[in-house]
């Protein structure tokens, strides 16, 4: 399936894109930190060399636009993880299938447990996340599940396997509004080398998904790629790219951004283009001036002090507390997880340090009924 934007984002080939920041000059990162409305070659100067070297500069007006377009708040959602089964053979994951890992999968029930462990912790936002494996946890299971949690938690995204259109419109029907979906790396032949084996491996069907949530009605669309696959600057153009697209065409959902590092897991990968705490704070940076309105979400994946020193800098969404194991909250067994967590501070600890920052966490900003309201008006 070849969508619009995959399409334009043959336009961007890998060596365009390098040989075009490596050529932006100090004055090309002047004009985007005052354009009105950043474009395609804004975002390409603010990730370029000569903007590196501009990091103060970038961060004080990064710090702006996030005031005026978000206050002084800061959400805070958990991550509850109800499968590790996965028939990719990713070759950067924890759960992937060539993996010993042993494997697990909630029923609704144990589904149920985890999601009043988390609210009973003063979470109203999370994210459901699985593993690749329909068979094990397929759209039935996650309707089911998310039909319990609805009763729980006014916001529900989604992180699993990609569903087709019918198959989000199941998922909002039963309660969920948001889906985080990654495309790893927009680099289309080392996406082939990193994903051999699976439904993963097909790029453009990775591709065309968020449009076709947005499509069945999700309100919120979370991007990402993966920091360590390839140069982040390359894949950080072509990610903003791809959010311009979606709050074009799908402008009644909120298009975000999210910037997970790999972080050790099962199976040793190591990066293969590291990403430095310099470095994220500059993606972090550029895009937030390139998208203004987008939110920008900094996980558990990342160390305590660099989450904090980037709150209001441009991140507006934070994990807290995060488990990535299934059935981690209801009996903290870790041995089961995806990832490594860095920041292990408990909720009640990362609210203290938002309003020690001189934020406000807020742990609910949406009910079901704003869009039953929208519908009636």
């Amino acid at each position: 399936m070849t969508t619009p934007f995959a399409e334009e984002l043959e336009r961007y080939a890998p060596a365009v894109l390098a040989d075009a920041l490596e050529a932006a000059t100090v004055a090309d990162v002047e004009r985007a930190l005052s354009a009105a409305r950043p474009g395609p070659i804004d975002a390409v100067a603010l990730l370029s060399s000569a903007a590196a070297g501009m990091l103060p500069a970038l961060a004080q007006r990064a710090r702006e636009i996030t005031l005026r377009h978000f206050g002084r708040t800061v959400q805070l959602f958990a991550p509850l993880y109800v499968s590790n089964a996965c028939d990719n053979a990713c070759v950067y994951c924890g759960l992937s299938s060539a993996n010993a890992k042993g494997r697990r999968t909630l029923t609704a029930d144990e589904i149920e447990r985890e999601g009043q462990a988390l609210h009973a912790r003063g979470f109203r936002h999370v994210l459901v996340v699985s593993g690749e494996s329909p068979s094990s946890f397929g759209e039935d299971d996650l309707e089911n599940g998310l039909r319990r949690l609805a009763a729980l938690f006014p916001s529900i995204s989604i992180e699993v396997f990609p569903l087709g259109e019918d198959g989000y419109r199941r998922a909002v029907t039963a309660g969920a509004d948001g889906l985080a979906l990654y495309q790893e790396t927009y680099d289309r032949e080392l996406y082939a080398r990193l994903h051999p084996v699976g439904r993963k491996r097909d790029f453009d069907a990775r591709l065309a998904a968020p449009e076709a949530a947005a499509r069945a009605g999700m309100r919120r669309l979370v991007l990402g790629s993966l920091l360590g696959l390839r140069d982040f600057r390359l894949d950080g153009v072509c990610m903003a790219l791809h959010a311009r697209r979606l709050a074009r065409t799908d402008w009644r959902t909120h298009v975000c951004l999210s910037f997970p590092r790999i972080r050790p897991a099962e199976g040793g990968f190591m990066p293969l283009s590291p990403v430095s705490d310099r470095d994220l704070a500059h993606l972090v940076c550029a895009m937030r001036i390139a998208l203004p309105h987008a939110g920008l979400t900094l996980s558990t994946r990342e160390p305590a002090a660099l989450r904090d020193a980037l709150l209001g800098v441009g991140i507006t969404h934070v994990s807290a507390g995060s488990r990535t194991a299934p059935g981690a909250y209801a009996c903290g067994a870790d041995e089961l997880a995806q990832f490594e967590v860095h920041d292990t501070r408990s909720p009640e600890e990362m609210c203290e340090s938002i309003r020690a920052a001189g934020f406000d966490p807020v742990w609910k900003d949406w009910d079901a009924g704003f869009r039953a309201a929208g519908a009636g008006a």
